[in-house]
């Protein structure tokens, strides 16, 4: 009799509580972006007026562009460098030990930052802040590389652009609901309350946590492999880093250069759009940049299934940084509506995030799976805070009372062009090196089928093949090391 864990609707169940891991940190991840007003809005307001149904003073906690854009540089540094231990240690100790660590960290983290807004005007309140900031990130970062881990385990072949675009979507959902819901409860409840309640939602993805972990565990048994999937982990050595292709690494410097375009845009896009286009209040300017998620939430499972069916990531790639070009240069030269842009960016940002991500498993190593996802969000976030730190830069250090000057906002778009023309060159050598290899990442519907018995992964040694079946004759080849 077959055991539940065999069954599609048991992997199904996985999933669910697995996408349900990161809804409550990607909600709480943006609050500063729908909030920038009350972020960098002065501490008093001796008189204030509404022009075009917008106040044009705003009482909020005080911080200036470059303490608001640190919040966002901190929490990306701080990835950066947990993501790597992360990463590792979880394909040493197993998916369960990382969940709970890291759903425990977001949920610390979201509170000290709460915690943090009742502290205005003190000295004490952007310290908490940050440090909120930074377990923060030491939890989120590190969370998807296990949801991602869990995610290519339990899905394999045709099915895991499906399985990360459904993943994805889950997650933006948290994003999404955010830029609509939080500027209305924030006007009901205010800032402080608003905040709490990005950290209940956090609460609810470690519920998740518990949840996600009990299945997998429970799965891993009743497929046997609980014992040889050990095994494996500890076979892994941090020195297994030096086997990672050159492929591997062209991949992760194509997600930073892109993801350096989507990312910092997003933490100052609200603002942007009130200072550069008239008319347009806090709310209606959140919305319009909550179209780029909006997008991704919608298109995530689709595009994940189309390239799931069609292949060529690597095409999809290059695409994606190509056609992203035209959105900074609109935004930086043209006053062409903003939600054009927005939702523009939304669908290139649902291409790449389904092709480029789901493609590290197929160029690494079965083993070394955490590892390597830890690296590639090292070096994403490396970039991000340092652009985050730059755009900080170009809008200046002084508080908001009044607009930032349209050319340092022009500024910052030319900066956004630049990254996304660095992400051309890396995806085209990418596309270049791949082929030369074997063309991997660009197979295509029928040769991906043949290729999926043999399995797409390289070896962990090269030259080598890896087995197929344990010492007992269970099939553990194609799947990625989990416990």
């Amino acid at each position: 009799m077959a055991q539940p864990a065999e069954k599609d609707y048991y992997r199904f169940l996985v999933l669910f509580f697995n996408c349900l891991l990161t809804f409550g940190s990607y909600f709480c991840f943006d609050i500063p972006s729908v909030l920038q007003d009350q972020f960098q809005g002065n501490l008093t307001c001796s008189n204030t007026t509404v022009i075009n149904g917008t106040v044009d003073c705003v009482v909020g906690l005080g911080m200036t562009p470059q303490e608001y854009n640190l919040l966002y540089a901190i929490y990306a540094w701080t990835n950066a460098v947990v993501v790597i231990l992360a990463g590792f240690l979880i394909d040493k100790l197993g998916n369960r030990f990382g969940v709970f660590l890291f759903s425990f960290l977001c949920v610390l983290g979201s509170s000290l930052f709460a915690l943090g807004s009742h502290f205005r005007g003190s000295p004490y309140l952007l310290p908490l802040m940050l440090t909120g900031r930074l377990l923060f990130g030491s939890g989120n970062g590190s969370l998807t590389i296990v949801q991602n881990r869990i995610t290519s385990f339990w899905f394999k072949g045709k099915e895991l652009a499906l399985a990360f675009g459904v993943t994805l979507a889950f997650s933006r959902l948290g994003s999404v609901l955010n830029f609509f819901l939080t500027q209305k409860f924030e006007e009901r409840f205010g800032m402080q309350w608003t905040l709490w309640g990005g950290v209940i939602l956090c609460v609810m993805s470690f519920t998740s946590a518990i949840i996600v972990s009990t299945l997998d565990k429970v799965g891993m048994k009743q497929l046997g492999l609980d014992g040889a999937i050990q095994e494996g982990s500890r076979k892994v050595r941090i020195q297994d880093v030096k086997l990672l292709s050159m492929r591997y690494w062209l991949l992760v410097f194509t997600i930073m250069f892109f993801y350096n375009g989507i990312f910092p845009f997003i933490a100052d896009a609200s603002k942007f759009i009130q200072d550069k286009y008239d008319g347009y209040s806090q709310k209606e300017a959140s919305y319009i940049t909550g179209a780029v998620y909006d997008c991704s939430l919608v298109l995530s499972a689709s595009v994940g299934i189309l390239i799931d069916y069609v292949g060529m990531r690597g095409v999809f790639a290059v695409a994606c940084a190509v056609l992203t070009l035209p959105v900074f240069g609109l935004l930086a030269f043209t006053f062409v509506p903003p939600l054009v842009s927005t939702i523009w960016l939304g669908i290139t940002y649902s291409f790449a995030a389904a092709s480029m991500w789901p493609s590290i498993p197929l160029v690494v190593p079965q083993a070394t799976i955490g590892t390597a996802m830890g690296l590639a969000t090292s070096v994403q976030m490396i970039g991000i805070g340092v652009s985050n730190l730059i755009v900080g830069q170009i809008l200046g250090t002084k508080n908001n009372e009044s607009k930032i000057p349209l050319w340092r906002w022009q500024r910052m778009m030319i900066f956004m062009l630049v990254n996304t023309i660095c992400c051309i060159v890396t995806s085209i050598v990418l596309n270049i090196v791949d082929h030369r290899q074997g063309g991997t990442l660009n197979k295509t519907t029928k040769r991906s089928q043949q290729a999926e018995a043999d399995s797409d992964r390289e070896p962990l040694n090269p030259g080598a093949i890896e087995p197929n079946e344990d010492d007992d004759g269970v099939a553990v080849g194609p799947r990625s090391i989990n416990s």
